[in-house]
């Protein structure tokens, strides 16, 4: 199975409208990923494992977000941004879909979890934050990202720099205004906030150049990170430092921040075995 083949397999299983059989083979597919026996050559392989960490799926959620976008999705003459627009609406109607099939879909997000957990304890630019007890569960909109795909890379990063505060996919829904949401879990942390120099030092000594002091911006030549403020980054009593929330993507040229990573789709079957039963 080739990388072509490989993606007309995933267009077919969204065709058809996620049959049993086509969840059976997502599933598998999850599981190669997992197992390192299939390669996303958009992520490196630590991000690979970041990835994975974010809980089978938002591996499953993250392989259909990253099809392409069938060319009858967008009308003729418009403009780049449109298209981006109507990419992240095909994106997350599939994933709308394959949700609901599968039984982690929530209609109405924001209603269902305070119902279930109370008044938000927290509230940001995207995304809104219920106690969990030892974990918090996390609403995350689309408003920093537009593309569902590029927001299920944004855990798949925090997961690889980040690991003491995993997110975990749970799963997807929409708000009252019919906004896309990704539902995730995370370890509840009880730290105190840090200086703005603590902050700088620590994202420094990860390898990361200041980029905008004013709203927080640090980048390597493959990696963004932003929003790193005193309210997302804590420090527990033994001077350990946690980032409890962040913006942060691949740093592509189209950033303008000197940024050097290009988005691929790419895949590679590793297992030999694997892959001759994937071609019967």
């Amino acid at each position: 199975m080739d990388n072509e083949s490989f993606w007309k397999t995933i267009n077919d299983i969204i065709s058809d409208g996620f049959s049993k059989e086509g969840i059976e083979k997502l599933e598998y597919y999850g599981e190669l990923f997992c197992n390192g026996k299939l390669i996303f050559k958009r992520f490196s392989p630590q991000e690979q494992y970041g990835c994975t960490k974010g809980g089978t799926s938002h591996v499953i959620a993250t392989i259909l977000a990253g099809a392409e976008t069938p060319s009858d999705c967008f009308a003729e003459g418009i403009s780049n941004i449109k298209r981006e627009f109507q990419s992240a609406t095909y994106q997350a109607t599939v994933i709308e879909k394959w949700a609901k099939t599968i039984g982690i879909w929530i209609e109405d997000v924001d209603n269902l979890l305070c119902n279930r957990f109370g008044v938000n304890i927290a509230e940001g630019g995207e995304a809104k934050v219920y106690d969990n007890g030892p974990t918090l569960i996390k609403s995350i909109g689309l408003d920093y990202f537009i593309l569902p795909v590029h927001a299920l890379d944004r855990i798949s990063l925090h997961n690889t720099l980040f690991p003491e505060t995993n997110l975990s996919v749970i799963g997807f829904g929409k708000n009252d205004n019919g906004e896309f949401k990704i539902i995730v879990s995370q370890p509840f942390i009880e730290g105190l906030p840090l200086t703005e120099k603590e902050i700088e030092n620590f994202a420094l000594n990860l390898g990361f150049t200041i980029r905008n002091k004013s709203n927080w911006t640090y980048t390597t030549p493959y990696i963004y990170l932003s929003d790193l403020h005193d309210e997302n980054v804590i420090k527990s009593p033994n001077g350990t430092i946690f980032v409890i929330d962040c913006d942060i993507r691949l740093n592509t040229p189209d950033l303008r921040l000197g940024g050097t990573r290009m988005f691929s789709n790419e895949i590679e079957i590793l297992d030999r075995t694997v892959l001759s039963l994937l071609m019967l």
